[in-house]
Formats: C-alpha cells, sequence, structure tokens
C-alpha cells in the first residue's frame, strides 16, 4: 500500500482539442499551475476529467502526460471507470503501471444490484493489486458504509472511498471503519462534495477531491490547514468565500464555467466534450462578469 494520502486534491479537468481529444499542451499548463499552488495530489479522468467521454487512449495519454509533469512531486489517483469492466480493468493496469498512487471507479453504470458491484469493483482491484483502490461513491445512492464494509472483506487493496455527498453523519461512519483495521493498512476516506469541505474535515476526513479546485486550490489548502490549527471561525469563513464563487458555477454548469474561469486565467481548456453544451463568446462574458464579481480573482491569489 502507498504512504497516507490527505490534503486537498483537485479533480482535475482534461483540455480538449475542438475534436474532444485531450489536448495534452494545454493539460501540462494546468498541472503547473496545480503545482505552483502546492496541491497535495491530483485526480485524473473523473467526472470533472470527462474519463467516461474520452478514448481509452486519451485516458492513457492523460495518465502518462500528468505523471511526467509531475516528477513524483505529488501523488496521484487515477478513475479508470468505465462502462465496460474489462476497459476499466486495462486502465487500472496501465495505471499502476505508470506509477500512479491509486486507482478509483464508480459504481458500474448499466447492471444494477450489490453482487454485480462487487464484482466489478473486485475485478478493478485485482487489475492493480499493488496499489489502493479507491470506489468512488456518491452519498444517497446506496448504503455506502454496508458496501463499504463488504469490500474491506472482499477487496484486499481498498484503501479507503471517494465521497461524494451531503451525508456528514455517513462520511463519519465510513471513516471510523479505518478504526478496526490493522496498523500498517491505510485508509483514506476523501469528501468530494466542494460545499462541505470543512464540516467534512471536522468529520476527520484527511484529504478532499474537487471540481472547483482546478481554479481555487488555495482556499481550499488554507481551510484544512485551519481545522488543523483549531481555528474553525476562520475555515468556516474561507468554506463562505469560495462557496460565493462555486454557487455561480453551479448557476451555469460547473464544467463550462470553470473552463471559462481558468480560460481567464490564460490556460485555455477548450471546450466541454459532446453531449454537453459550448459556451458562446457572450454567454463567457456573462459568466466571467459573475464570477469576478464574487471573488474570483482573491480566490485564485490564496
Amino acid at each position: 500500500m502507498s504512504k497516507t494520502l490527505h490534503g486537498a486534491w483537485p479533480a482535475l479537468i482534461t483540455p480538449a482539442n475542438a475534436d474532444g481529444t485531450a489536448n495534452l499542451t494545454a493539460l501540462r499548463e494546468l498541472v503547473d499551475y496545480m503545482l505552483s499552488k502546492k496541491v497535495d495530489g491530483l485526480y485524473l479522468c473523473g467526472g470533472t476529467g470527462e474519463g467516461l467521454l474520452l478514448a481509452p487512449k486519451d485516458r492513457r495519454d492523460v495518465v502518462e502526460t500528468v505523471m511526467d509533469q509531475i516528477g513524483n512531486s505529488i501523488p496521484v489517483i487515477v478513475h479508470v471507470g468505465s462502462i465496460s469492466t474489462r476497459e476499466a480493468m486495462a486502465l487500472a493496469c496501465h495505471a499502476q503501471e505508470k506509477g500512479t498512487a491509486g486507482v478509483s471507479s464508480v459504481m458500474p453504470v448499466y447492471l444494477g444490484g450489490l453482487e454485480a458491484t462487487y464484482r466489478h469493483y473486485e475485478a478493478i482491484a485485482a487489475s492493480a493489486p499493488d496499489i489502493p483502490f479507491f470506489p468512488y461513491l456518491f452519498g444517497g445512492q446506496i448504503d455506502a458504509t454496508s458496501l463499504m464494509k463488504e469490500l474491506l472483506c472482499r477487496i484486499p487493496n481498498v484503501g479507503g472511498a471517494k465521497y461524494t455527498g451531503p451525508n456528514m453523519y455517513e462520511i463519519a461512519q465510513i471513516i471510523d471503519l479505518g478504526d478496526d483495521l490493522p496498523p500498517d493498512k491505510n485508509w483514506t476516506i476523501f469528501s468530494g462534495m466542494d460545499e462541505q469541505c470543512i464540516f467534512a474535515a471536522m468529520m476527520n476526513a484527511p484529504g478532499n477531491i474537487g471540481s472547483t479546485l482546478n481554479v481555487m486550490p488555495g482556499p481550499y489548502s488554507k481551510m484544512r490547514a485551519c481545522y488543523e490549527a483549531g481555528d474553525i471561525a476562520q475555515g468556516l469563513s474561507l468554506q463562505r468565500q469560495a462557496n460565493r464563487l462555486t454557487a455561480v458555477m453551479i448557476d451555469h454548469g460547473v464544467t463550462p464555467a470553470m473552463r471559462v474561469a481558468l480560460k481567464s486565467m490564460g490556460i485555455d481548456c477548450g471546450p466541454p466534450r459532446l453531449p454537453q453544451e459550448p459556451v458562446s463568446p457572450e454567454k463567457e462574458e456573462i459568466i466571467l462578469d459573475e464570477l469576478q464579481g464574487a471573488g474570483l480573482a482573491a480566490l485564485v491569489a490564496m
């Protein structure tokens, strides 16, 4: 298993060329921005990274480009979830070969039922047995605590999860599963809901993986530092500041709004991939004006 993972992790956008393929030049620029902000890790090809909309070659190219760019300075987790279990297995094997710190996957896209989920996850985790496997859980979809208890019994290299949901009681239960594990077994539950990052930290979530960190990773690093220093009031103040910008992004669609913000910062990530709609120049101006009004410059500068 890898060393304990923690801190603020952007769920990295995958910049796009006009044809939807991965723009690896812009990807390197985005990674350089993240390194300049001293993020604690990167999460690749998840929902924000449009992994399910990318061809397998593009997904492998993203992993190889990022791993080359970071030079082992920070850990990387790769989301390998796919409609096809076999494809997810191949992507997990590739991620392990390239030296990533872990792999992750959403639940099966088509097949329902817990037993199908267990088999899907077991196959993916077994394809990268030397690194931790992190299920990507959406709070409210399932009984996430029961699912993780079962996965702990079935999957030797399960190392935690990414939990995206507002239920702080449930995430605390999943975090507490680590109390009964052997001392040499690492257990990292990442919170995935940016709007509640400080509250997840208060539930002892050691890290957070989030979309809006593409634009403003600084506030989230500072929130965690505030929590660790016992300054909850300042952490909550930072959360509220970040949430004002997040609210604008939600109003206009988080992915296109982040692309508008990053373009204004000199990192052109291209258009959202189909079937998402492109943003017109006129709409970009409206979004950027609202982002600036919500404190974009100050939050990016943190």
